[in-house]
């Protein structure tokens, strides 16, 4: 066996480059048995004694941004100009389909060599009757690739511990819901939106998203549905209380409004069934090695994604997969992530959604760290209000509902508690909603027959 990877092609090592600069895991595994010298170029020799220095000193991947820095102490003008072009090379396969068959390939044949190796150094060993060195050295081989890290000692971590035990968070735009979180989602934590088609759990994403932007965060929204464009209006009448319709009217209020926000928003197409959390993944350590860190991201929505892998007999078992694998993300990568569920369809006409009408897999609820679900009948939605029932809460309580104005034509939703005046006032509504609808029905009747009067149509 050749102890190089000129076996595998240029392409292929270019990927195992890409994997180490976008997988903390793949990193971790393989930094003690991937050697510079099984590299054919000396540009990737260069990236990968770069990669493993900055991770033995900080515990992280390097970013674009730090690669750079060290280019400029390359004296070698053929060298420097040759990893300025591996690293373009590279970079374009950060979001490859393939990457996790390079990251098993890659490891195998790092294992097989440092087997290999072990067992050349042991022939002199056995010659000597060294049985106890051959066990040892052979056994150090056979752990090759394998993860080190044997978990946290409990009592020696405890003053860690301590100092770690408060929860760092985003926010909510709502101050209800933020309390009962103890501050909003934490990071690595998976927060879920239930609700079914056409009730506005996107709408409530992106408030989501608009209220961490006000508050200086970095948001990263998934969109899997509509374009970028059209998201990026939506957010632009959250911001401006303008309708998408109107936005193109008034481009000088909304710039103006737009360009005070402190935060960063990067917007994300990618096409339904056509990503799965794996693509998500990549992108995200994508921006990363650009040098922007993400505070917040949010996929709209988890449903619509692709699972890994197509041995999934049953869609509810591929679903499971899917909010397993973002949960995982989401720790991985120690950002809160926000996405959607669809409900089922008899959750129309509910007052109140559970986690019983959770379409498909009850298992989304189990995996996620909070689930709220948001129901409005048709009189709700002509009354602009509208309910959030807390499903799921590792936080603290859950079980509770609460009245919420909801206008979806430019995206402000308000939760609040019950008993205060503003939930009272939305409560009262959506109990007279027939009383409610009634009127609204009667006061457009009037107004269209007087708009025909004053046409002289009568």
């Amino acid at each position: 066996m050749s102890e190089t990877l000129t076996q595998f092609g240029t392409s292929f090592q270019s990927k195992i480059v890409a994997s180490l600069l976008s997988d903390m895991k793949f990193l971790q595994t393989i930094n003690d048995i991937l050697e510079p010298k099984m590299f054919d170029s000396d540009s990737n020799k260069w990236l990968l004694k770069e990669i493993r220095n900055y991770y033995f000193e900080y515990k992280k991947q390097p970013t674009l941004e730090v690669l750079k820095v060290k280019l400029e102490e390359i004296d070698n003008d053929v060298l420097k100009t040759g990893v300025v072009e591996k690293l373009r090379e590279t970079w374009k396969h950060i979001e490859a389909t393939d990457l996790e068959f390079v990251q098993n390939e890659t490891l195998d044949f790092c294992r097989n060599q440092t087997l290999k190796n072990a067992i050349l150094e042991s022939v002199n060993m056995l010659e000597n009757k060294d049985y106890d060195g051959i066990k040892s050295i052979i056994d150090e081989a056979m752990k090759a690739g394998t993860t080190r890290d044997l978990g946290q000692d409990y009592i020696s971590s405890l003053e860690q511990r301590l100092e770690e035990s408060s929860r760092t968070t985003t926010q909510t735009p709502w101050d209800i819901v933020n309390d009962i979180m103890d501050g909003g989602l934490g990071l690595g934590e998976l927060g879920v939106i239930v609700a079914p088609a056409g009730i506005g759990k996107s709408w409530t994403l992106q408030a989501i998203g608009a209220g961490a932007l006000k508050e200086n965060k970095t948001v990263v929204h998934y969109t899997l549905e509509l374009n970028e464009n059209y998201v990026g209006l939506r957010y632009d009448s959250i911001f401006t209380g303008i309708t998408t319709a109107n936005i193109k009217y008034y481009k000088d209020e909304v710039k103006s409004k737009i360009e005070k926000l402190p935060g960063k928003l990067l917007i994300k197409y990618f096409a339904t069934k056509a990503a799965s959390v794996q693509t998500l993944g990549a992108h995200l350590k994508q921006i990363e090695l650009s040098g922007v860190k993400p505070d917040l991201v949010l996929v709209d929505y988890a449903d619509i994604l692709m699972p890994s892998g197509n041995f999934f007999k049953e869609k509810r078992h591929a679903l499971g997969s899917i909010y397993e694998d973002l949960r995982g993300l989401a720790g991985e990568l120690e950002v809160p992530i926000w996405t959607a569920s669809q409900a089922n369809r008899s959750a129309l006409e509910e007052d109140v959604i559970g986690a019983d009408k959770v379409a498909e897999d009850y298992s989304k609820v189990m995996t996620a760290d909070f689930v709220m679900s948001m129901s409005r009948k048709v009189e709700d939605k002509i009354a602009n209000t509208g309910r959030f029932h807390v499903i799921k809460n590792r936080f603290g309580i859950d079980g509770v509902t609460y009245p919420a104005t909801i206008n979806t034509n430019i995206g402000q939703i308000q939760v609040f508690e019950g008993s205060s005046q503003f939930g009272k006032d939305a409560q009262s509504k959506m109990d007279n909603s027939e009383e409610f609808l009634r009127k609204e029905l009667a006061n457009k009747y009037n107004d269209f027959s007087n708009s025909k009067n004053v046409d002289g149509f009568e």
